[in-house]
């Protein structure tokens, strides 16, 4: 099989914008999105599950974007990144500011069309990551702490966008993607931290893979299992869990918390991508769980 250097150039342009928006980051947010939306929704609008989709990709594309456009002198240091499009060279800064702009604009008239405070929540989304996060992750560790907030804003938003409203059981939702991402972050931070010395990135609450990032990786990792059982206790509104849902999320922690355990023990490169890897496994089935616990129960 021969390829033309169209397709070529085709395929290039193709796998660029999927890593300046960074396509599989973008999708996974679009599906705790569309996880809150089903877990409010009342009645459900395939219309606005449409708009949440299409809106919530071009906002999370459109700050992933604006990163890479800040960070690339820092990414062309460091082995997992100097290979994106603008530091290796084959898009300008233009191209994907122009990517960015043009994301961010129909983001939010997309999700203003749902309803203008789920825009807002997108907008405030963007402002933080770009604007507070990234440039604070050359500065202190805290950083994780602020990103966090606009990272655990998708389960949330599609709850706003199925009720329009801000409750309890929105910040429920919020709470439970804001803890999980600490021991998911700091497990990263952890196998990827030399790496991200090379860009001067400080992203271990200690400054180091050691005992003391392990023990606050169990900490957050047990808080993140206690956040995501409450709704069993009828404390939060319309959003509900049941007793075997409460019990299946709660196993699923156990995993998570078996793997920080681990980390802590072996304090290895290998525990870290384990758990990072549960981490990814826990917040999928958690709102997977949530979702047909609602329809079943």
């Amino acid at each position: 099989m021969s390829y033309t250097k169209s397709s070529i150039s085709t395929t290039s342009v193709i796998t660029d914008f999927k890593e300046i928006t960074k396509m599989g980051l973008s999708l996974s947010v679009v599906f705790s999105s569309i996880a809150g939306y089903f877990l409010g929704a009342e009645t459900i609008s395939f219309t606005s599950l449409a708009l949440l989709a299409f809106g919530g990709y071009f906002m999370v594309g459109a700050s992933n974007a604006y990163n890479q456009i800040i960070e690339r002198d820092l990414d062309a240091l460091m082995e997992r990144t100097k290979n994106r499009p603008i530091p290796a060279g084959r898009m300008s800064v233009n191209t994907a500011f122009v990517i960015a702009t043009t994301f961010t604009i129909l983001g939010l008239i997309t999700l203003y069309i749902i309803n203008p405070k789920t825009a807002m929540y997108g907008a405030i989304s963007i402002f933080l990551y770009t604007s507070v996060y990234t440039p604070l992750k050359t500065k202190t560790s805290l950083a994780v702490f602020v990103g966090a907030l606009p990272g655990a804003i998708p389960f949330m938003l599609g709850w706003v966008a199925a009720r329009n409203s801000f409750g309890i059981e929105a910040g429920t939702l919020f709470a439970i993607q804001f803890f999980w991402q600490f021991p998911h972050f700091w497990a990263i931070g952890w196998f990827l931290h030399e790496d991200y010395k090379k860009g001067g990135f400080h992203m271990l609450p200690t400054g180091k893979p050691d005992k003391g990032t392990a023990v606050q990786i169990i900490m957050y990792s047990v808080w993140t299992i206690i956040v995501s059982v409450i709704p069993v206790l009828g404390f939060t509104g319309d959003l509900k869990l049941s007793i075997v849902g409460a019990i299946l999320v709660f196993v699923l922690g156990l995993v998570m918390l078996t793997y920080a355990l681990k980390l802590f023990k072996k304090r290895s490169i290998k525990a870290a991508k384990q758990l990072m890897l549960s981490s990814v496994f826990y917040i999928t089935l958690l709102q997977i769980i949530y979702v047909a616990d609602k329809f079943l129960r």
